[in-house]
């Protein structure tokens, strides 16, 4: 016990303040941003997709759930693959191979096809989140995990914002294909940009930006992966992550073909600039993860869950602005959760932290997939009042599963 507590304090963290810590700081929010513009910028072209293919609403949600449903599975198997190999190059690889699928969607001569490119652009994006978590987790100091953990989900925010809002305009400008090209493109660049600012080695083990820690065989991924899911609190944090994700996507994903309609009528510029919700997530992540480095993360948690709620109870106006300030409520809320959740993760997880992370997401990103496209059903057959129904009894067990978490923080 004393040999490991020796061990803990002389690691050599990254701690706030280095160089180091901006490096990996910069190039993290690099590797969020180019993660989410990636997967989420076909979000507010939903509509033009479904009338270029002639597909239901639901059937054209498809262009993201089964990028989301790929991305879900292959985040399993890249959080345990991560352990003691180069996590900076499995990142940067991952970031360009799945800029390039962006390009071939666009380049897609039918559904099919860009069905299949982007499924394909999933899977490479599973080198990203879970990598990414465990990185920060092996490499920052605790006491600094909170806030740099949240500067990450900031940057999956703005490529989030970045993604839709230039896809709305570009859609409208030249079209929906060059607008798909140009998002790939510049998720290429951003590629770059992390492998160059991302430090070759950091200070922690495991990590490192370099092939740190041990390589696992099949039954020792196993036996991590059981100890994680036998850990009430990160089971309930999985469960977060799957309903919570759920709400946020089903809601984005249709609130485009809502204002779409009378009495609004927007563009499709118009519609992706209601994406500049996502900067309220910018401002919640880091605020949130070092709130509640400080308060407890049960509180903060369960307060996100609670803005969401309002957020949502908010988009039943029929007036535009109820509707926007809804919505941004809703994206605060969200980020804010998440924030707190993927940093509780890390910090609860003593060992395998790749292995923590990967099932995290995996409940995140089937969430994304699978209540997303049950939204559709909703959308169709109960238009916005169903939307509103299906996201509170989401939130309502999301809100029971953060009141355990806050009870059990206190025993």
């Amino acid at each position: 016990m004393h040999q490991a507590s020796t061990a803990a304090a002389a690691r050599s963290w990254v701690q706030a303040g280095t160089s180091a810590y901006r490096r990996i700081s910069l190039a993290l929010f690099l590797a969020g941003f180019s993660t989410f513009s990636l997967l989420y910028c076909v979000q507010p072209v939903l509509p033009e997709l479904a009338a270029h293919f002639s597909l239901s609403p639901a059937g054209s949600s498809l262009a993201l759930s089964v990028s989301t449903g790929s991305l879900a599975v292959a985040i399993f198997v890249a959080g345990a693959l991560s352990q003691g190999r180069d996590k900076r190059r499995l990142m940067f690889a991952s970031m360009a191979l799945a800029a390039l699928c962006n390009v071939a969607a666009a380049l897609a001569p039918g559904w099919g096809a860009l069905l299949a490119a982007r499924a394909l652009e999933g899977v490479l994006l599973g080198g990203v989140p879970a990598v990414a978590m465990a990185y920060l987790a092996e490499e920052i100091h605790p006491r600094d995990l909170g806030f740099s953990m949240g500067l990450y989900i900031g940057g999956t925010a703005f490529g989030g914002m970045a993604g839709r809002i230039g896809m709305g305009m570009l859609a409208d400008a030249w079209g929906w294909r060059v607008a798909l090209a140009t998002v790939g493109v510049l998720g290429l660049v951003a590629a770059v940009g992390f492998v160059l600012l991302l430090p070759r080695a950091a200070g922690g083990a495991g990590g490192r930006g370099a092939a740190g820690g041990e390589r696992l065989g099949l039954a020792d991924h196993g036996a991590a992966w059981r100890a994680h899911l036998g850990t009430p609190a990160l089971r309930m944090l999985f469960a977060s992550a799957f309903l919570l994700m759920g709400v946020f996507v089903s809601l984005f994903n249709y609130v485009g073909f809502r204002l779409a309609l009378p009495p609004y009528g927007l563009s499709q510029t118009q519609i992706g600039l209601v994406f500049g919700a996502y900067l309220f997530g910018m401002v919640a992540s880091p605020a949130a993860g070092a709130l509640a480095d400080r308060r407890g993360r049960a509180p903060v948690l369960a307060g996100g869950v609670l803005l969401m709620a309002a957020g949502v109870l908010l988009t039943l106006a029929t007036p535009l602005a109820p509707v926007l300030a809804g919505v941004a409520l809703l994206t605060f809320g969200f980020f804010v959760a998440h924030a707190v959740a993927s940093g509780w993760v890390g910090a609860l997880a003593q060992r395998a932290k790749g292995h923590a992370s990967s099932l995290y997401l995996l409940a995140y990103y089937l969430g994304s997939s699978v209540l997303g496209s049950v939204g559709g059903w909703f959308w169709e057959h109960g238009r916005w009042p169903g939307m509103v129904g299906f996201a509170l009894a989401l939130l309502g067990a999301a809100g029971l599963l953060a009141l355990r978490l806050y009870r059990a923080a206190r025993i």
